[in-house]
């Protein structure tokens, strides 16, 4: 069974959001992004804790991968709406913690881009894994499958594309995505204090 881009984010199961904080502040972050994404757009959105430390994941009915541009702008008019939120990132799939799961879904998402012409054959790519609570898969076994089937160049540096692998315990949430889809308030507090530095040279 095949699904379109679209149908692919409609059927997500678990989450399609994880958000990260300081260790301890997750009840405040949950209340931080509820008000977050009321402000652009969705009173309806959910998030709860999990059994990992900084880690909470939410359900949007916006466009995930939408959030980090309405974000920033936010962030840029209200920054001190930002306390809690460190990332927060988006996620096409969610599937169980195994390698194969893992690779096919991140090898079809990647493929479907491409098909959709969102991805073209000259685009650079790299795969991110970051890996927590679990140990039945290695790292670099991910990075491997998924490698060997995309014929993409790869940049470690500064690709086009990332294949992001976030595994939390046992399910892990896939997506394939610019760098700037991404939002980070560390990131975006440096660019603020570099054009500050730079307008008083």
């Amino acid at each position: 069974m095949s699904f379109t881009l679209t149908e692919v984010i409609s059927v997500l199961d678990y989450f399609n959001l994880i958000a990260t904080t300081f260790r301890h502040r997750e009840k405040a972050l949950i209340k931080e992004c509820l008000y977050l994404l009321t402000k652009t757009g969705d009173s309806n959105a959910q998030f709860q804790t999990t059994y990992i430390p900084g880690i909470v994941t939410g359900i949007t009915n916006l466009d995930p991968f939408l959030l980090a541009k309405n974000l920033r702008e936010l962030s840029t008019r209200e920054p001190v709406e930002f306390q809690y939120l460190l990332r927060l990132i988006p996620v096409y799939f969610v599937v169980n913690s195994e390698l194969n799961e893992i690779k096919s879904k991140a090898v079809y998402l990647f493929s479907l881009l491409y098909q959709d012409e969102k991805i073209d054959s000259n685009d650079t790519f790299r795969i991110t894994v970051e890996k927590r609570y679990c140990s039945s898969i290695r790292t670099s076994d991910i990075i491997e499958v998924i490698a060997r089937e995309i014929n993409n160049p790869v940049d470690l540096d500064d690709p086009k594309w990332i294949i992001l692998i976030e595994i939390l315990g046992k399910v892990a949430g896939i997506s394939v995505l610019e760098s700037d889809q991404i939002f980070s308030s560390v990131a975006e507090m440096r660019k603020k204090k570099k054009k500050i530095a730079d307008s008083e040279n």
